[in-house]
């Protein structure tokens, strides 16, 4: 029996038909079956796309940041108590310069109905702001709602655009490695809390994130990264789930199926993963954020159909709503031939947006993938890698009539227009974009009940202490011991502990201490003491930061934890990089650890496989944490926690391993994870870490007590 669903309009009005209540959204007085919330998705999405205008269809292809009215300065360019955001300013960034319009501007006069959050206010504040962004869409000639998407929300970090753009808010658990890591201890150690056989992290942290998602109004997730990270200098390592493909495989399963279900519905979060067909093979470390790196390059036969694509072929299969493809051209003149299924891939030279091989022979014809295409951004202007030489519709054509159905963090529609009126794309192909975009919207139930969400009910599911709890155990579980030499951990009870903090900025090194103290100075099992000479143990932990993914350094990136370093740019030109500020302190560290009889613990934030010899050769007991609580890795300092986590990456011997010639070729494979690089090195090298107490510090490894 069909029930009535709870209906709220702002603007429009409700209709009756047959006994039940229907929105008017296009105001005729008449239900139209785009309205009919009993009718299937597709069917509704078929009837409202063949009902907009041009200008309508274009608006609604496109996906721009649109900044909070909270964050403006000059409350008098705001509407809606502040909410929303409504100054006109000139935009320039890496990726484009436009003309922002403001929210009613961009939602009214461009037609644009997908946004991307990167503030980072509360949950409640988020609620009221999706509210007031669908009460502008509701007075729109067709009241189409808006949909938000952001970047991941809910594992710890430092603030990083693009990657996380807004931490602390919601339930914070460690970062995707550490969720990876602690992923591979579950199952060295076949744990189920509570009996639960079917118990998996991803599960846990996808189910708790979508609902405080949903119930803030965010209804579309820019996650995850399904990259196998197999470049150790690429900068978005970080934001991975690490080197092991079946294991990124098995965790991109798992996070559709909690943030969507089965099937998309109300209750879902949809998922835009990336970076189709995998941006882990970089060109040692180059970013496809700036041309230096624009290239994919595949030199082992075979890496890329092994390594690269599984995961995007079961993220297909498990239906997830969109997908994005990176910026990058496969590189034909380095890479070696690629097979796919028995056949021959044509690397054409053109970024994987513009790819048709790539979009609609493998991904679409043989993955089945059924859902939209979700460009990255700046594809129309600054990262048009393979079209820079054409006019921006021209890209604009290439890319919609090769697949992409939704164009990212831009606001120029004129280009799609001009497209359409040139010629080079036909309002067939525009409706069928939009027939995807708008099913999705349907699934979700933005057209019917879930239009307006109830700020109150964000605040207390996001405070549910029970959440917290579960991600608590899971920073504890992240935490890898890597080294425990003469059984140095646990501590014992009681013990001075001097803590200290490395970082690349001596400002924020000197915050983080204070933070770390804050965090312990209330324990009963330690005792918190400031000069290393009377400490039993000194706790150092050190978050190494080398270069910006959104800017080219003149060389490669530094894995070395170092200071000053100089190395040369593969032109031969000198630079100097940082890793790490003062990291001479730890052998000052070590030596006053030796004359006092005090052992020296170094905890490394591993968002990349650093190059760990100076911290190593300094310890008596290393660990590897990716983004966790300071107090979660006490608790396994001292014992509380005993160590469970596995590295989800291999870190490298040291310099020679990752050396680079004067032709731009790695002696390690950039294409093949750490854990398999062996295989193609020079006879008698291996690539992975391995310490003075025999330890090899590779993918599945970690000590326990």
């Amino acid at each position: 029996m069909t029930e009535q669903l709870k209906l709220e309009v702002r603007n429009k009005k409700l209709i009756e038909n047959e006994g039940f209540k229907f929105k008017d959204l296009n105001g005729n007085g008449i239900l139209d079956p785009y309205e009919d919330w009993r009718l299937p998705s597709s069917v509704r999405a078929k009837d409202l796309a063949y009902r907009m205008t041009i200008e309508e269809l274009c608006g609604n292809m496109m996906i721009k940041s649109q900044r909070m009215g909270l964050a403006q300065e000059d409350k008098e360019k705001t509407s809606h108590d502040g909410l929303l955001d409504e100054e006109v300013y000139e935009d320039k960034n890496i990726f484009i310069g436009q003309i922002n319009h403001g929210s009613t501007g961009h939602i009214i006069d461009k037609n644009l109905r997908h946004f991307i959050l990167r503030d980072n206010f509360s949950e409640e504040e988020i609620a009221k702001w999706t509210n007031a962004m669908n009460e502008v869409a509701e007075s729109s000639r067709l009241g189409i709602p808006v949909i938000i998407a952001s970047n991941s929300r809910n594992e710890n970090a430092e603030r990083t655009f693009g990657m996380n753009d807004a931490v602390g808010v919601f339930t914070t658990y460690p970062s995707t490695l550490g969720l990876a890591a602690a992923y591979l201890g579950d199952k060295s150690r076949n744990y189920h809390p509570d009996g639960d056989y079917e118990y998996s992290i991803f599960k846990e942290f996808g189910e708790i994130a979508r609902d405080e998602w949903k119930y803030s109004g965010l209804r579309k997730g820019y996650m995850y990264m399904l990259d196998t990270a197999t470049d150790p200098r690429w900068q978005r390592f970080y934001g991975t789930l690490g080197e092991d493909t079946e294991l990124i495989t098995k965790a991109g399963e798992d996070l559709i199926e909690a943030f969507q279900s089965d099937n998309l519905n109300s209750e879902s979060v949809a998922l835009t993963m990336k970076h189709f067909p995998g941006g882990g093979a970089r060109e040692n470390g180059f970013d496809p954020h700036y041309k230096e790196g624009k290239f994919n390059v595949y030199r082992t036969p075979g890496s890329l159909e092994k390594y690269h694509l599984p995961p995007f072929k079961a993220a297909a299969e498990k239906k997830v709503s969109s997908i994005m493809p990176y910026y990058s051209i496969p590189a034909h003149d380095k890479s070696a031939v690629q097979n796919y299924k028995g056949s021959k891939i044509p690397f054409e030279p053109v970024g994987f947006a513009f790819n048709q091989y790539f979009i609609q022979d493998i991904l679409r014809d043989d993955m089945g993938f059924k859902g939209y295409i979700n460009s990255d951004s700046g594809i129309l202007d600054n990262m048009a890698w393979g079209m820079m030489h054409l006019e921006k519709q021209d890209r604009a054509a290439c890319a919609v009539n090769n697949g992409v159905d939704l164009i990212s963090d831009t606001n120029e529609v004129e280009w799609i227009i001009k497209a359409y009126e040139e010629g080079k794309i036909s309002r067939e192909r525009l409706i069928e974009a939009n027939i995807r975009l708008l099913t999705e919207m349907f699934d979700l139930g933005l057209f019917d009940d879930k239009t307006y969400v109830d700020p109150q009910k964000a605040k207390d599911f996001v405070a549910d202490e029970d959440n917290k709890k579960k991600a608590y155990s899971a920073h504890q579980r992240s935490v890898v011991l890597l080294k425990n030499k003469d059984n140095t951990l646990p501590m014992k009870d009681k013990a001075k502990v001097h803590v200290d903090f490395l970082h690349k900025e001596a400002d924020k090194a000197e915050t983080f201490r204070k933070e770390a103290i804050e965090d312990l100075k209330e324990r009963e099992d330690i005792e918190i003491v400031e000069d290393a000479k009377e400490a039993e143990y000194i706790f150092v932990q050190i978050t190494p930061k080398s270069g910006n993914y959104f800017s080219a350094t003149p060389g490669l990136l530094e894995l070395d934890l170092c200071e000053n370093k100089t190395n040369k740019a593969i032109d031969g030109t000198q630079y100097s990089e940082t890793t790490v500020a003062n990291i001479d302190k730890l052998e000052e560290f070590r030596k006053i650890a030796d004359e006092n009889g005090a052992k020296v613990i170094i905890s490394v934030n591993s968002t990349m496989p650093w190059l760990l010899e100076k911290a190593e050769k300094n310890s008596d007991a290393l660990l590897a944490h990716f983004e966790t609580f300071t107090s979660a890795q006490m608790d396994v300092l001292s014992g509380k926690f005993a160590p469970t986590g596995k590295l989800p990456f291999t870190f490298p011997k040291g310099e020679e391993v990752i050396a680079v010639d004067e032709d731009g070729i790695c002696i390690s494979p950039n294409d093949v994870p750490g854990y398999d690089k062996d295989k193609y090195m020079p006879e008698g090298m291996t690539y992975a870490y391995l310490d003075e107490c025999g330890n090899e510090y590779k993918l599945g490894f970690g000590l326990d007590y």
